[in-house]
């Protein structure tokens, strides 16, 4: 019956919680679990700096995330194919974490229909609650600590309950809940997310504040420690105070070719160079409005992104000469060199100097790496080839090797995706990748988080 299965999965459930805890005190210090208070946050970022500080103060670090939505396929060690969370792809490669294995890093997936099948009856509590806990035996065993990465906020998963707090409380681990800085906002989010952390049972170890404002990190750490202090009896620590970096926001050619489906048709030395998605300009004027614009554009965004139809052979000509005119003289990074990438990390949002005297110096000799994307979007009642850009167009695309992008759709909707992305972490991207971890690491203090385990 309903209420018996009910009664199995409790009973079960408790057991394993309290083997899990057993197993975490006797083997290693506490495991950590990194959760956020919502999407877009920045937790894995958090999750890479922690691990690369991790790996400097033990021998071993072990990274596990228990429950996964988006994931890809790799390669085993047996040379089959797996499926894991992509953060553990990322996590895995960069780390080099050789000595735990694919299946063990990404226990639990959820696909498409898995909250279906779990409601039907076809996937169980107990074999997720077994697949987490045996993986964590096994990782533990091979990791002098353990670093555990959630998936959105502290209630996600809590349709197949498996929510982060309840994963946290399974395994025995204290939670680093990252929030977006400020004071008030951020502490309503993380007082909701704080309490669900207790009703599970487990412990909230720390709080790191993410994308400050530069000039207000100081004010926020010392409010927030405060706050901190009064609501929660001091028994929470403030972990760090990190300031925001722009550049870390910033999406590749690659993955904005990704996003719309596209095909970049020339430029592909610029395809892990990386641009700011909220400096989108979306043409629909005269090519002398355009070109007075571009060229004011271009004295503070060295990477502008620009955004017009197919069929605007006049604006595309005029990109052209200006693409030729304007990098003439300069010559092509490697493809996964993000030309003066170190430097561009300094930048604000709009690219413009930060005050820093290096990027000062730097910042003139930038170059100048304009894209553009052609929507070849259909309208009722046009011929579909009078929608499309003209061939002899894009052969001088391919010859100038600009960075031109050739997408399906119209040209607000191919606009409007584009300021809404946000770019994630992944592998393909180790530039930005090291920038985060090289931003973040200082901002946090490790001596409080590991005199707390």
């Amino acid at each position: 019956t309903r209420a018996r299965r009910q009664s199995r999965r409790r009973v079960a459930e408790h057991s394993f919680r309290a083997r899990a805890r057993v197993r975490a005190k006797a083997a290693m210090p506490r495991p950590l679990f990194v959760a956020a208070t919502r999407q877009h946050v920045g937790k894995t970022t958090v999750s890479l700096a922690l691990m690369a500080g991790l790996q400097k103060r033990f021998n071993k670090v072990g990274y596990i995330k228990p429950v996964g939505q988006q994931h890809v396929e790799v390669i085993g060690s047996d040379g089959a194919a797996v499926r894991v969370d992509k953060d553990v792809e990322l996590v895995k490669e960069y780390f080099k974490l050789d000595h735990v294995s694919w299946p063990d890093m990404s226990p639990v997936l959820m696909p498409r229909s898995y909250t279906k099948r779990y409601i039907d009856g076809e996937i169980q509590l107990e074999s997720q609650v077994e697949a987490i806990l045996g993986a964590q035996q096994r990782v533990s065993a091979a990791s002098d600590v353990l670093l555990l990465e959630g998936t959105g906020h502290v209630g996600v998963g809590s349709v197949v309950e498996m929510n982060n707090a309840k994963v946290a409380s399974l395994m025995g681990a204290d939670v680093v809940l990252v929030a977006n800085g400020g004071i008030g906002s951020s502490f309503d989010e993380l007082e909701m997310n704080h309490s669900m952390v207790l009703a599970a049972g487990a412990r909230v170890r720390g709080v790191v504040l993410n994308k400050v404002i530069p000039d207000k990190v100081e004010m926020v750490r010392e409010y927030f420690g405060k706050l901190l202090s009064q609501r929660w009896g001091g028994s929470v620590a403030l972990l760090g105070v990190v300031p925001d970096l722009p550049f870390l926001g910033k999406s590749t050619l690659a993955d904005i070719e990704r996003l719309l489906h596209g095909k970049l048709l020339g430029g592909h030395h610029l395809m892990n160079a990386h641009y700011d998605v909220r400096e989108v300009d979306l043409v629909t004027t005269g090519v002398r409005r355009f070109l007075r614009k571009a060229d004011y554009r271009s004295t503070i965004a060295k990477r502008p992104l620009f955004v017009t139809h197919a069929t605007r052979d006049d604006i595309v000509l005029a990109y052209l000469s200006m693409y030729k005119r304007k990098t003439s003289d300069i010559s092509k990074q490697p493809a996964d060199s993000d030309s003066h990438g170190a430097s561009e990390m300094l930048a604000d949002s709009a690219g413009a100097p930060a005050g820093n005297e290096q990027w000062q110096r730097q910042w003139p000799s930038l170059p100048w790496a304009g894209a553009m994307i052609l929507c070849s979007g259909t309208a009722e009642g046009v011929d579909e080839d009078e929608q499309r850009p003209l061939p002899f167009l894009m052969e001088m695309v391919r010859a100038h090797d600009a960075p031109v992008m050739l997408v399906e759709g119209g040209t607000r909707n191919i606009n409007d995706r584009i300021h809404s992305y946000t770019a994630k972490m992944h592998i393909k991207d180790p530039t930005r990748v090291a920038a985060a971890i090289e931003h973040y690491e200082p901002h946090i203090d490790f001596d409080k988080l590991l005199n707390t385990m």
